[in-house]
């Protein structure tokens, strides 16, 4: 069970990087996930890395750049920190709705999902009636990429900085996380997202990211079905300003490994472009 949930937070992740992405001009980005952050006063590079959050088992890579910056790191930082038993334990309370779907979805919402849900995984309404409706989201977002053994960027990040005793933290909380989505959506909106959503626009991702073509991620993603400019501002933007906020004073000190989604990375509002304009830094690691 505890998998389960916490694949179900990093597909909220993942979602994040899908339905988040600007629909502004942006700054061309060279091919590179891997980005150091130096200048402005900083002892020693950070670095900012793009993560796709989860991948089928035979997509996943990463390259041995990466795998160098990350060892030469002094810290670790996920949008939210998963091996926090306080987080975990919060993941799994948000993860059930408030109340069940069947008193908070309409009929029509509800012969709508339950169309949604036996197209897409199988299962009817009756079976996640006492799911949060982004609990159902994440597990049919899951199915979209067509494997059943799905390695999760943030946990491999985890599991490797537990082996080298670094420390490990949260830009965000997982509660945070979830009111964004929350205030970011109406429950017409999150139907629509998944009757829309398919399993060719995963796999466009998944090969923008295997080229670590950040252009071409932020370009699939700028579709409107999948936000508008209020979504936007509340689950890119925001999050985006209020990250770079208080990455200053974390470098100062040390080496940061950040490790978000590659949604993040560009546009005018993106981490590198607000990094830039704060006077560091920012290049590309192309090996």
């Amino acid at each position: 069970m505890k998998t389960i949930f916490q694949s179900i937070i990093a597909v909220f992740i993942f979602f994040f990087t899908i339905a988040g992405a600007a629909q502004t001009k942006s700054p061309k980005l060279e091919n590179s996930l891997l980005w150091e952050v130096s200048g402005k006063g900083l002892t020693k590079p950070s670095y900012l890395y793009g993560t796709i959050h989860m991948i089928c088992s035979k997509d996943y890579f990463l390259s041995e750049k990466a795998k160098k910056a990350f060892e030469a790191s002094d810290k670790l930082f996920l949008e939210i920190n998963f091996t926090d038993p306080a987080e975990m334990s919060q993941m799994q309370q948000l993860a059930m709705g408030k109340e069940p779907l069947s008193k908070k979805l309409s009929p029509e919402q509800l012969v709508k999902l339950d169309v949604i849900l036996k197209k897409s995984t199988g299962m009817n309404v009756q079976q996640v009636d006492s799911f949060s409706l982004l609990t159902v989201l994440s597990l049919i977002s899951m199915k979209s990429f067509g494997c059943a053994d799905l390695k999760f960027y943030e946990m491999e990040f985890s599991d490797a900085a537990k082996k080298r005793n670094v420390p490990i933290f949260g830009l965000e909380t997982v509660k945070s996380q979830f009111e964004i989505l929350e205030n970011a959506y109406s429950n017409d909106e999150v139907l629509k997202l998944l009757e829309e959503s398919t399993s060719e626009e995963t796999d466009g991702l998944v090969t923008a990211y295997k080229n670590e073509n950040i252009d071409a991620m932020y370009a699939l993603t700028t579709d409107e079905k999948f936000t508008t400019e209020k979504t936007k501002k509340q689950i890119l933007d925001n999050r985006n300003v209020n990250w770079v906020k208080v990455m200053p004073e974390l470098m100062k000190q040390n080496g940061i490994f950040f490790a978000v989604g590659a949604g993040h990375l560009g546009g005018e509002l993106g981490v590198i472009n607000l990094l830039r304009k704060e006077g560091y830094t920012v290049k590309p690691v192309m090996n």
